[in-house]
């Protein structure tokens, strides 16, 4: 199960954080955690989960961070992080503008917020120096902080994030896809149809990336729509789509992993560059896998990352 820990971010901005402990017993069509089959409007973990520090079955070893991308939440990350809870403190959080936390209206959506949200929930967690393992925005704002603050953080993990810039035109594609949402959609089937399917950008069948999009939505009284304002989004991608990030990169000073899966954004030569910028760069690629890695290709996931882990733990 997920126990929420509510930390303050930036600015006072309120974030939910999700400890993970033991595989839950519960049918996982019924899963609190897993947030729109359970017809919720907000996402994993409801009443009694909230709670302490310590959720029961956690692993009381190192601390893991994990970070979604954008539009994501922390329970897009519920299955590595239950595995991970087997040797580690899992967390994952939802990161202001996303899943349960905080979505100000007027509030600030920068690099340097969502950095410093990320630092403030590893100090108020205790988890530091922890490993982090982000996912396109995710593993960018891990690899800032890790650059800033090398104190907290032992180990990092970033997947399928570019370090170049991806310019002008990149934010444009993005606006005009929001305005093609049709949204609402009348039933999740819809959702997990159009995103796996009918989504203009899905150039074949993709029933994972239609379940990534399904935990994303809330029920409505006129159907379902996304639990983040795409207008945020928006705001939160332009702060780091015009420049490149060779430079942070090379600040950091912990091992680092930088996984790709073979079909997703992140080419293998900006990969390979990556790595060889990186002061501890190390490389895994993960084969039938698009952006969204950890969800295409669960198994093989993990199997990429878990040598990576073990050699930190040995450390």
């Amino acid at each position: 199960m997920a126990r929420r820990i509510d930390v303050t971010g930036a600015g006072g901005v309120r974030l939910a954080a999700w400890e993970f402990g033991d595989p839950p017993k519960t049918d996982p069509r019924t899963d609190p955690e897993t947030g729109p089959q359970s017809g919720s409007h907000t996402g994993p973990g409801t009443g009694p989960q909230s709670g302490p520090h310590t959720a029961p079955g956690a692993g009381d070893g190192p601390g893991v961070l994990l970070l979604h991308g954008l539009m994501g939440r922390a329970s897009h990350w519920a299955p590595t992080a239950r595995w991970l809870s087997g040797g580690h403190r899992a967390v994952a959080l939802d990161q202001r503008g996303h899943g349960r936390s905080d979505k100000p209206p007027r509030g600030s959506y920068t690099r340097e917020a969502y950095v410093e949200d990320v630092e403030a929930a590893l100090e108020q967690l205790g988890l530091g120096p922890a490993v982090l393992i982000g996912h396109a925005m995710g593993a960018l704002t891990a690899w800032q902080l890790a650059a800033k603050r090398p104190d907290l953080v032992r180990g990092l993990i970033i997947c399928d994030m570019r370090a170049s810039a991806l310019g002008a035109a990149s934010q444009h594609t993005w606006t005009e896809w929001f305005r093609a949402w049709p949204v609402p959609f009348a039933t999740l089937a819809d959702v997990r149809k159009w995103f796996g399917e009918d989504d203009p950008w899905v150039e074949r069948p993709n029933p994972s990336r239609g379940e990534w999009y399904a935990e994303v939505m809330a029920e409505s009284p006129d159907g379902w729509r996304p639990v983040f304002e795409p207008d945020q989004m928006l705001r939160s991608r332009e702060t780091w789509v015009y420049d490149a990030h060779w430079e942070e990169l090379a600040q950091v000073r912990c091992p680092t992993l930088v996984v790709r899966g073979l079909d997703g954004e992140l080419g293998r030569a900006e990969a390979q560059e990556m790595v060889r910028v990186l002061p501890r760069g190390q490389y895994a690629e993960v084969a039938d896998a698009g952006h969204l890695v950890h969800y295409d290709q669960p198994e093989a996931w993990r199997a990429a990352i878990e040598p990576f882990l073990d050699s930190l733990r040995d450390a």
